[in-house]
């Protein structure tokens, strides 16, 4: 993928993921699900979740799929895009 096929936002996204943050999908048993970007300093806020779904499907991030929150990663592909930013 290349870097102008993310938007500005996807590119912060994964600058943040490479930087240390968490993203992070909560779920609850009706299967609701609420996206959340968790900072070193403890803090977090909502991301969109087209904008997860986007970068999901470039395969710029994983994730472990684990019930009730999911953690996603910088794939291979990623990691590279990020260090062109």
């Amino acid at each position: 993928m290349s870097r102008s096929s993310v938007d500005g936002a996807g590119r912060r996204l994964l600058l943040e993921l490479a930087r240390g943050s968490a993203l992070k999908v909560h779920r609850d048993l009706d299967g609701h699900k609420v996206f959340r970007l968790h900072a070193p300093d403890g803090s977090s806020r909502p991301v969109a979740r087209a904008r997860v779904e986007a970068l999901i499907e470039a395969r710029l991030i994983g994730s472990n799929q684990k019930f009730p929150a999911a953690t996603f990663w910088l794939t291979e592909a990623g990691r590279r895009l990020v260090e062109t930013l």
